[in-house]
C-alpha cells in the first residue's frame, strides 16, 4: 500500500507509479479516504526493487507492506469502510456492520405464477423483523429441465420493494441479468455458490456496480477450500472501486451427513480477523432443513456474524425451489431474529472483554 506525501496525487504522478508497476506486472489502486488517497499495489508478486524504486519518489512517503495474498480486502486496509449500507437512497436502509445484526429474509425462488405469495411472505418477514427482501429471479439449477427462474418475477420483487419499503437482493448469473437488475433498482447483488470462482462475472459486477450504491453479497463456494480462497474471490470485487461487499458463508462439501452441506459458520471468526468486510451467514443452504435453521442461525450469531440470509415463505409447502423444505416460516423468523440478536450482543461483550484483558496485558 503505497502513502503518499499529501491528500492524493496528481494524474502525472499516479502515470508514473503505473509505469513502474507495469515493469513488474502489476497495477495501481485507488482508495480515496475523507482525508487520504491510498494506492494499493496489485499483483501476484511485489518485488523489493519495485518498491525501493516507489520508496524513492519524491511524492511518496512509504510503501506499508500487507502480507496477505488480498490487499483491498485485508483488515490492514484503514480506508475501508467497517459498515455498509444497502438501500441508502430507500425509506429503511439495510446496515452491515459497526455493531448491527441484520436479517435478509423471503423466498429461495420467486413463483411468477404465484406473486401474491411473495408480497405476502415480504409483508410478515417484515413484520417479523426484517431488515431486507431476499427474492430469487433467476435459479442456477442442477439440471436443465428444472425451473430456472423467470425474468417476470423481478417486477415482483420491485413491487415488494415499493410495498414494504425494505431494500431487496437477488442472485446473477450473467451480466445481461446483472444489467436487469441494476436498471429495475435491486439494491444488493447476490453471487451464488456456483459463481463464487466465476471470475469473468467478479470482474464485471465489479466494473458495473462502482460508482452506485449497490451492495455485492459474495456466497463462499462449496469448492473454496480455504478463507483466503473466499477473500481473495471477494478482491476481484474491489478492483473496480466497489468497497460495498458483504461476505457470505453458506455450507460448502462434502456435505456432513443429514446437512446439505457442512456448515461453516465458525470462519466467521477468520473472516473478521483477516478482512474489515461485514459477515453475513446463509444457515439454510448450509443445513438445507428448516428444522434446523434456527439453531445454525444462533450458531452464526454466536461466532460473531453481522447478519444473517434466511429463506423464508408464508406457506413453505407451497413454494417452489428450496422452499418447501429449508424455508421457516415469519413466526420462526421472529423467534430466531429475537434470540440470535440476544446471543449476538452477548458475543460482543466477550470479544470485548477479551480485547482488554490482551491490551492489558
Amino acid at each position: 500500500m503505497i502513502i503518499p506525501k499529501k491528500k492524493h496525487l496528481s494524474d502525472e504522478e499516479y502515470s508514473i507509479l503505473t509505469d513502474i508497476a507495469v515493469e513488474f506486472k502489476c497495477k495501481i489502486g485507488k482508495i480515496t479516504g475523507e482525508t487520504i488517497t491510498l494506492y494499493p499495489i496489485i499483483g501476484d508478486e511485489t518485488s523489493e526493487l519495485m518498491i525501493n524504486r516507489i520508496e524513492g519518489l519524491p511524492f511518496v512517503d512509504h510503501v506499508q507492506r500487507i502480507q496477505a495474498p488480498y490487499k483491498l480486502m485485508a483488515i490492514d486496509n484503514k480506508l475501508a469502510p467497517r459498515s455498509i449500507t444497502a438501500g441508502s437512497d430507500g425509506p429503511n436502509p439495510a446496515i452491515f456492520g459497526g455493531g448491527s445484526f441484520t436479517i435478509i429474509a423471503g423466498h429461495c425462488t420467486i413463483d411468477p405464477e404465484n406473486q401474491s405469495l411473495f408480497i405476502e411472505t415480504a409483508h410478515a418477514a417484515k413484520e417479523a423483523g426484517a431488515d431486507m427482501l431476499r427474492g430469487g429471479v433467476w435459479k442456477p439449477r442442477t439440471t436443465p429441465h428444472a425451473f430456472q427462474g423467470s425474468d417476470k418475477s423481478l417486477s415482483v420483487l420491485i413491487d415488494a420493494k415499493k410495498k414494504t419499503g425494505l431494500p431487496v437482493a437477488t442472485e446473477v448469473m450473467d451480466e445481461e441479468q446483472l444489467k436487469m437488475a441494476l436498471e429495475a433498482g435491486v439494491d444488493t447483488i447476490q453471487i451464488g455458490a456456483r459463481n463464487a470462482l466465476n471470475y469473468g462475472l467478479l470482474k464485471s459486477i465489479a466494473a458495473h456496480t462502482t460508482g452506485r450504491k449497490t451492495t455485492v453479497l459474495l456466497k463462499r463456494s462449496i469448492h473454496m477450500g480455504t478463507v483466503d480462497e473466499f477473500i481473495s474471490a471477494a478482491e476481484y470485487l474491489l478492483t473496480a472501486g466497489n468497497y460495498n461487499v458483504l461476505l457470505c458463508p453458506r455450507g460448502v462439501m462434502p456435505a456432513t451427513q443429514g446437512f446439505r452441506n457442512s456448515p461453516d459458520e465458525s470462519i466467521t471468526l477468520l473472516l473478521k480477523k483477516m478482512t474489515w468486510a461485514p459477515v453475513v451467514v446463509d444457515p439454510s443452504h448450509a443445513v438445507g432443513n428448516s428444522r434446523y435453521v434456527p439453531n445454525a442461525s444462533l450458531a452464526a450469531a454466536a461466532y460473531g456474524a453481522d447478519g444473517l440470509l434466511i429463506e423464508t415463505h408464508i406457506d413453505p409447502k407451497r413454494g417452489i425451489g428450496d422452499d418447501p423444505k429449508q424455508a421457516v416460516t415469519p413466526d420462526v423468523l421472529a423467534g430466531i431474529i429475537r434470540d440470535a440478536r440476544t446471543i449476538k450482543s452477548l458475543s460482543v461483550k466477550y470479544l470485548d472483554r477479551i480485547i482488554f484483558l490482551r491490551e492489558r496485558n
